[in-house]
């Protein structure tokens, strides 16, 4: 027989994907999602340890804020210090995650930073010009139709949207500001551009605290027998996706649009990751 052994168990939570966004076999990352794996993490272990592995290109600004502010509270309340790694990404929402973390550490090679706001669309004036096609709209609301994709750009609406972004990247700049403002030296010009680096200029930034990985950092901290134990973020995954009414809009029995919802979706996922050369 074996000898028993044991040791530390420290609980690791992987926060995988967009944020607030859905593929067709993934549910984004929403609080809705996470909030009862962030819970069982912080009551699994007497250590007060918890882990985050953070793989984000970003997403939804409001969903980032409230995991943010779920992983803060649940940090308070049991009195344990979060350890953040990033992986082959933490950017734009996806480091908004990782400064939830008392420490944050990465790969030589992940990319981090992406502090900043953005919007982005299609027009599509000329071409139901060319193909002679009538716009119609009706609306109540001088505002309701702005940014429309088939009318032509209203200053006044770009002016409205600009600001919200300013706002939105200000909130970011604050919390930003809040968890690592001691060790942010570099002017706000650089560091909150919008810009993203490799692991080793965002340390030299401030953004990061080291270079490492989750098992060699946690042996630092609680022995070479420490154990890394990772917790679901929810208890359904795809089988409990396959019971609910037409999939979503994924089997035979949905309608064509909610599979073009899928599918679009899908594509706006994809294209947050190749942003960031993945």
């Amino acid at each position: 027989m074996w000898p028993f052994t044991s040791g530390p168990v420290v609980p690791v939570l992987r926060f995988t994907g967009p944020i607030g966004m859905a593929t067709p076999l993934r549910q984004g990352l929403s609080l809705a999602t996470v909030a009862g794996g962030i819970e069982r993490a912080f009551k699994l272990s007497r250590i007060p340890t918890v882990a985050v592995i953070v793989n984000s290109p970003g997403g939804s600004p409001v969903q980032s804020s409230l995991i943010f502010k779920r992983l803060r509270q649940m940090a308070e309340k049991h009195k344990k210090k979060v350890y953040v790694f990033c992986d082959d990404v933490a950017a734009s929402g996806g480091y908004y995650l990782a400064v939830a973390g008392d420490e944050i550490y990465a790969d030589a090679c992940s990319i981090i930073g992406s502090i900043g706001a953005i919007s982005g669309g299609f027009g599509f004036v000329e071409a139901i010009e060319k193909l002679g096609v009538e716009r119609r709209i009706y609306a109540s609301g001088t505002a309701k139709s702005q940014l429309d994709p088939f009318k032509r750009e209203n200053p006044e609406d770009v002016a409205r949207l600009t600001q919200i972004l300013e706002e939105i990247h200000d909130a970011f700049i604050g919390v930003v500001k809040e968890r690592r403002g001691a060790q942010i030296e570099t002017p706000d010009t650089e560091v909150f551009s919008g810009a993203f680096w490799s692991a080793r200029r965002a340390m030299e930034l401030g953004l990061i605290d080291g270079i490492t990985d989750l098992r060699t950092k946690m042996q630092e901290l609680h022995g070479e027998k420490v154990r890394l134990r990772v917790v679901p973020l929810s208890r359904g995954g795809l089988l409990s996706m396959l019971r609910r009414p037409n999939m979503e809009g994924l089997c035979p029995t949905g309608s064509g649009g909610a599979l073009a919802d899928d599918l679009l979706s899908a594509a706006e996922a994809r294209a947050l990751w190749y942003r960031y050369g993945l």
